[in-house]
């Protein structure tokens, strides 16, 4: 099977709405790109929204979308994360993060009535949102000397490579992503290249 290197993500934040039985449920979703964006939006959502009770949430990370975590934030176990999470699966997007927040309006909604609220509040949210497919690339960096430059160059361009840094001195650097699925091809030709040393950084 070929690596699927190809995954569905948000683009920007957006926002949903449900209501049931005078509770308000606002859903908002992020870009997410690491656990560590968790705390502070969570600190700011509980900031602008002092009177409301619940802050649940469900979040999916990385390419593969093996990485996952879900919070009722004190509703009962099962009734808030894993629906939004369950929205997250079925649109099958990852590298995004849903928080929904709940004022409660006094009337209990039940098992059923509690999935339903944070599914549609979720679901509304993502239905606002663009949703865009981006590639899984790999980020590396060479270097070379000057007179190489004429070389190199034509084999970013050829290749269509992105280049997201370069600097052009006595010895250069071009920071460059390749997608996952070109990556072996052009890595032969670099290998191909004397005098050039590539450094493998991170995968994007």
């Amino acid at each position: 099977m070929l690596f699927d290197d190809t995954y569905r993500t948000i683009i920007d934040t957006s926002e949903g709405v449900y209501r049931d039985k005078g509770s308000k449920f606002l859903a908002y979703g992020y870009p997410f790109k690491s656990e560590t964006e968790l705390k502070p939006i969570i600190a700011n959502l509980r900031n602008d929204h002092a009177k409301a009770r619940h802050f649940c949430y469900a979040y999916r990370l990385t390419p593969d979308r093996s990485v996952f975590r879900v919070n009722d934030d004190g509703e009962p176990s099962g009734t808030a994360g894993r629906p939004i999470l369950n929205c997250l699966l079925s649109e099958d997007v990852t590298n995004i993060l849903v928080v929904v927040v709940r004022y409660f309006g006094g009337t209990l909604l039940g098992v059923p009535g509690l999935i339903n609220a944070y599914k549609n509040a979720t679901v509304n949210a993502l239905s606002s949102s663009k949703v865009v497919s981006k590639t899984v690339n790999d980020v590396y960096e060479i270097a070379f000397e000057y007179i190489l430059m004429n070389d190199v160059m034509k084999l970013i361009k050829d290749e269509e490579l992105h280049v997201l840094s370069q600097n052009f001195d006595i010895k250069c650097t071009i920071m460059f992503e390749v997608r996952k699925s070109q990556l072996n091809q052009v890595m032969a030709k670099f290998s191909k290249l004397e005098h050039t040393k590539l450094r493998y950084l991170h995968t994007i």
